[in-house]
């Protein structure tokens, strides 16, 4: 009897699972629908985008802890997924067949204002000037890729080299990277970029540069931190005792494992840097139209943004879906890789 009612359990719980499962294809199918048909109202398409996630969501973590167990994290491949997305159309975006998204002479005989329809040469619709939003998100993405992953590797490699040298050295210069650092870090980051924005023409090796000035100070603290603690384990000791160079130490036993740490902290700053390029687009201080980003895309919608909501919505919502990935993928690469958070 105890093995007939476990075996039904266990029957139960496998349709269960199953059931589950089929909300995948049912919450694609109503996503797809409701994008799709644009006769229905705001609200219903809405509400129908919510309950399309929420059901694709259920689904996808069935099938997933039904492969890998229930460590699988749903949230984290989705967010691996999106960023995966992005960064590819951000790449290839010269060879999609998108619509015009830069030249406004070319969308001359292009819809404007046009709401968003899945299944239409416009599938995000257009601007005030007819210039297709989808493709102004692609090319957008194109330019806060480059312009954070500039600036990123510019601090990594400025911030991170001073801080392990700080931190190895101590001492004196040690008290002039403290210096610098508090002095960058005193200034608010906004008044800052505006300053430095004001004072060159801003394109996106400038704005690339400007904004490294916010990564170089998180980078380099960051990187002495790290130093102070591997500089007294036993491998570099012994390098030491062996007769090993300063310079010798400096970049074959603590850079290396100091830079581990510094690439899973890179990704929060790629996501903060992307939010600092659009602010300054928005503010029409930094790469300005017929280049589109984020930023400037959200502000020639702002004046139109109850009548045209889409305008503002669509890059605001692109952009906060890829900031907030890159921070769960960042999280999950600072618990894997920074000593600090692995022996927590």
């Amino acid at each position: 009897m105890a093995l007939g009612a476990r075996a039904v359990r266990l029957g139960r719980h496998v349709a269960n699972h199953n059931a589950v499962i089929l909300l995948l294809p049912l919450g694609v199918g109503i996503l797809l629908a409701g994008a799709a048909d644009s006769s229905l109202s705001d609200r219903l398409r809405w509400l129908m985008a919510l309950v399309g996630w929420a059901a694709a969501f259920l689904g996808f973590r069935a099938i997933g802890r039904l492969k890998w167990g229930n460590s699988f994290d749903p949230g984290l491949w989705l967010a691996v997924g999106w960023v995966a997305i992005v960064v590819l159309a951000a790449v290839f975006a010269d060879f999609l067949p998108l619509a015009e998204a830069v030249d406004t002479v070319k969308a001359l005989t292009e819809p404007s204002r046009k709401r968003p329809e899945l299944f239409s040469r416009h599938p995000l619709g257009t601007d005030n000037q007819g210039l297709d939003i989808l493709g102004g998100v692609i090319y957008g993405a194109r330019i806060s890729l480059q312009v954070s992953l500039l600036a990123v590797t510019v601090g990594i490699l400025v911030g991170g080299i001073a801080g392990t040298v700080a931190g190895y050295f101590r001492g004196i210069p040690d008290m002039i990277f403290g210096f610098i650092t508090d002095s960058l870090l005193a200034f608010p980051p906004l008044v800052l970029l505006l300053a430095v924005v004001a004072a060159i023409n801003p394109t996106v090796w400038t704005i690339s540069l400007a904004l490294a000035l916010l990564g170089i100070p998180t980078m380099g603290r960051l990187a002495r931190a790290n130093t102070l603690t591997f500089a007294q384990r036993e491998f570099v000791l012994a390098a030491r005792s062996l007769g090993a160079s300063r310079r010798r130490v400096i970049f074959r036993e603590l850079i290396p494992n100091v830079v581990r740490p510094l690439l899973s902290y890179a990704f929060l700053i790629v996501a903060v840097l992307i939010v600092a390029e659009a602010s300054l687009s928005f503010l029409n201080v930094g790469i300005s139209r017929p280049t589109p980003t984020w930023g400037n895309m959200i502000a020639a919608g702002e004046s139109k943004v109850k009548e045209h909501p889409h305008m503002v919505f669509v890059p605001g919502i692109v952009m906060f879906v890829t900031v907030y990935s890159i921070n769960r993928i960042g999280d999950a690469a600072r618990r894997r890789w920074d000593p600090r958070e692995a022996s927590l």
